[in-house]
């Protein structure tokens, strides 16, 4: 089912040429590591390296988000679907919102994992328009179903590769504070604001800064 976001998409035309320049740079530098995690998946367990799953984007169209596999093929996704309402019900596990011990993944899928390598074939979704380099969290189309009304302004936008989720605390934020995130980036989205939140990515991602809600005016963010 389709679901139609309320509210006018903004006009970023700004955005989208920084999109394919950043996207297409990023495909031809990072083209050796890709290839060989291809061959790491391929040499771990078998099936497609690649994952394709139907997520929500702007104005609640559906497109097949592109990822690295990093599962098991076959597996089912009941276990992500109870994570995903204990999330949005606000009870965390010990380690945030994350699934603990998910028997699902690959060996190569948890290095993968670790380092949101798995993110990397998004770099496609971007070129195609379906995301952008910075945008809210792409949704699954059976979270949509714990939206509270203002929570849909977020599909007025492309989802993002990264955003002011990822970089403010991801996993150990509810999905209440995601949405006040994502719904922020919304209003105030310019290209210092994406620029800055690409330059936070990396070392957020590589675990050389820690995100905190506090630290949300020191890094000059909205």
């Amino acid at each position: 089912m389709v679901v139609v976001a309320a509210g006018r998409s903004p006009r970023l035309g700004w955005k989208r040429a920084l999109d394919m320049l950043g996207a297409g740079f990023l495909l031809v530098a990072l083209s050796p590591l890709m290839a060989a995690i291809v061959i790491l998946i391929r040499l771990d367990s078998p099936g497609s390296p690649l994952f394709p799953q139907r997520r929500i984007g702007r104005n609640g169209v559906p497109f097949r988000m592109l990822k690295f596999r990093t599962m098991f093929v076959g597996s089912d996704d009941a276990s992500h679907r109870e994570a995903a309402a204990n999330w949005f019900a606000g009870r965390p596990s010990e380690n945030g919102y994350k699934l603990e011990r998910d028997g699902r993944i690959t060996g190569a899928g948890r290095l993968l994992r670790a380092a949101s390598l798995d993110e990397l074939p998004q770099l496609f979704n971007v070129l195609r328009g379906e995301m952008s380099l910075v945008g809210p969290r792409p949704g699954i189309a059976y979270e949509l179903d714990h939206y509270a009304d203002w929570h849909f302004k977020r599909l007025t936008v492309r989802p993002g590769m990264t955003g002011l989720w990822q970089v403010m605390g991801r996993d150990r934020l509810p999905a209440g504070e995601m949405m006040r995130l994502d719904c922020r980036y919304v209003d105030t989205c310019s290209l210092p604001l994406d620029l800055k939140i690409m330059a936070l990515t990396i070392p957020t991602v590589l675990g050389l800064r820690h995100p905190e809600r506090a630290s949300m005016g020191r890094a000059g963010l909205p």
